[in-house]
């Protein structure tokens, strides 16, 4: 592979392996704040249904508690790997710095053999798709997207 193609092929699986680790740092926010967020707000409703009786629409603030609580339940049943999720998240950023690092070092090269980058791209890559956890939350693409663009450099 000549120089440009390895410098764009590093850029793109830079950028993927980044993406991916901020999908599962978006997983792992998900699952560690929307149900204490959601926990806070049917107990303050809970609290103001208690005081308000009679309000008008008490039925269909209730539904919409017990809505809000299926949700709250079902982002909960990751709770058991939200750490994992981290970890991963963690190892994917070793892994795009180390690509980045390669980048800058076949940039600054003025060899035409780049057989060793290749390989090690390609380790890196493997690495990639062993660790990487395919099982993410809704709208964790969503949050990561954000977190990618507007919170990173």
């Amino acid at each position: 592979m000549d120089k440009n193609n390895l410098l764009r092929c590093l850029a793109e699986n830079g950028y993927n392996v980044s993406f991916g680790a901020r999908k599962h740092f978006a997983t792992y926010d998900i699952v560690e704040k929307i149900p204490n967020f959601f926990a806070l707000v049917v107990l303050i409703i809970g609290v103001w249904q208690l005081y308000a009786p009679d309000y008008k629409y008490c039925k269909e603030v209730s539904l919409g508690l017990i809505i809000v609580s299926i949700i709250a339940l079902t982002i909960s049943m990751y709770n058991s790997q939200k750490e994992q999720y981290k970890e991963v998240g963690n190892r994917l950023i070793i892994l795009h710095n180390r690509l980045r690092a390669i980048y800058y070092r076949v940039i600054s090269s003025s060899s035409d053999d780049f057989t060793g980058e290749e390989g090690e791209m390609q380790n890196i890559l493997d690495d990639y798709y062993n660790i990487s956890i395919s099982k993410q939350i809704t709208m964790s693409d969503w949050y990561a997207h954000y977190k990618f663009f507007f919170q990173t450099q």
